[in-house]
């Protein structure tokens, strides 16, 4: 049993939009519970919907965050083992006050973390809300609730997620493919076989190669993280040696999936976002379309060509989210495989990009390396770069004369939003886009 905690406790694993630390160090069962004490009180939120990923931390944080909501007076909506975007779509389909997702996502195995949003599966503000929290955990100053909640099993809210992913398709008009798919021994393998089962049921022509499916919290291929060079080939070679047509991989909660052609060929997520970017605009003209600073010429170019109005965010789910619903954003991309859908509470999937891409794949008649090689020609990518400086000032002043003279524009609004200043380490972590001879 946890203990109520008393008093003030340095807590260090809130970040700019979620939580995340190392076991033992950063999170531990006493934070899940005040995080659980705090989203309750300081939210008044009465239903709350918890999912946990596959790590084998995450069933004694989640137990513990639950607690902490029940004791103060929230009833839980217990999904079990869960993805985020099933939290997501569990928090804004059931009506809740808000969902939490105990996950590390992609981070090393001695850590975890959770994703909070409120009600409509929102995020929380990071400069308020999250804030909010973060000092009501910290301080314990939780007062008695009128009434102890409940823990419902809402397991079988997945069905209705499962008919709501493959609604984004017009399943009659897929065409015969083998896609294989690689869960990475993470919380993609039981989801990914609701929707299959769905697809089938409604007489998709789909045949799906299964690689690392089964959940394995030891993670005996490696951490789930397929944007990393040295976990692709894992993907790579089974495309190949299966003669599959498409392939497909997840990070560990599968909020993100990446893309290998026919040829085990990873595609960059940049050239994903312009390529679903021109579906959603091919079918609803003069959209908005809602991309990070990061690498960017592309998308911008495939929205202007295909007459959309591309807005530009900050990095980072809160800040696209907040920017889509202010927008009325149709569609939302990172180049690090988040894609954001209004249709989906304006939230991030892993699950509804690949159907889409297996849709365009068919109405085309085409392969994937056939929709997007031209484009990496035309906007060749050296992918997302990063360095840590100890005197970023100075470091971005060098960047300004060297180019200054030749830039067509100076946009340091861009310069901002793509880097990060680490406050722990003192270090500007810049996130480096396609050279140009033009800022931004």
């Amino acid at each position: 049993m946890i203990m109520q905690p008393m008093g003030h406790r340095e807590i260090t694993c809130f970040k700019a939009y979620d939580i995340r630390g190392r076991l033992g160090v950063d999170l531990d069962t006493d934070i899940a519970y005040r995080v659980g004490r705090a989203f309750a009180q300081g939210r008044a939120a009465a239903r709350v919907v918890v999912g946990r990923d596959s790590r084998s931390s995450s069933p004694e944080l989640a137990a513990a965050l639950i607690q902490g909501l029940t004791d103060g007076g929230a009833d839980v909506l217990d999904l079990g083992l869960a993805g985020t975007e099933e939290v997501y779509f569990a928090t804004g389909h059931l009506g809740a006050d808000g969902g939490i997702e105990v996950t590390a996502s992609h981070n090393p195995i001695d850590y975890n973390g959770m994703k909070l949003v409120g009600p409509g599966a929102a995020p929380l503000d990071p400069a308020t809300e999250l804030l909010a929290l973060a000092d009501l955990a910290r301080s314990g100053d939780f007062t008695n609730a009128a009434r102890k909640g409940t823990v419902i099993d809402h397991s079988h809210v997945r069905t209705d997620y499962a008919r709501a992913i493959v609604d984004f398709v017009d399943v009659p008009a897929l065409r015969p493919m083998t896609i294989l798919v690689n869960a990475g021994n993470g919380t993609a393998g039981p989801t990914f076989d609701a929707i299959a089962a769905e697809l089938q049921s409604r007489g998709a022509p789909l045949q799906f190669i299964r690689v690392n499916h089964h959940v394995d919290p030891a993670f005996p291929n490696g951490i789930p993280n397929p944007l990393l060079p040295e976990n692709q080939p894992m993907t790579s070679d089974a495309v190949r040696e299966a003669g599959a047509d498409l392939g497909v991989a997840w990070d560990g909660d599968f909020d993100r999936c990446f893309f290998f052609d026919a040829d085990g060929t990873f595609i960059p997520g940049e050239y994903i976002v312009g390529l679903l970017a021109a579906a959603f605009l091919e079918k609803a003209p003069g959209e908005r379309i809602v991309h990070d600073p990061r690498v960017v010429m592309n998308t911008r170019a495939v929205i202007a060509e295909a007459g959309g109005q591309a807005v530009q965010s900050k990095t980072g789910h809160a800040f696209i989210k907040r920017e889509m619903r202010a927008q009325n954003a149709i569609y939302g991309g990172e180049m690090s495989a988040h894609h954001y859908f209004r249709d989906f509470f304006f939230c991030d999937s892993g699950m509804i990009p690949w159907l889409l891409v297996v849709e365009l794949l068919s109405r085309k008649g085409a392969g994937l390396s056939d929709l997007v090689v031209r484009r990496m020609q035309m906007f060749p990518s050296s992918g997302e770069v990063n360095y840590r400086l100890d005197d970023p000032e100075t470091a971005i002043a060098r960047v300004v004369t060297a180019f200054a003279d030749d830039a067509r524009r100076r946009d340091d609004a861009t310069m901002r939003m793509a880097s990060r200043w680490n406050s722990t380490t003192g270090a500007l972590i810049c996130a480096v886009p396609t050279p140009s001879r033009s800022f931004g």
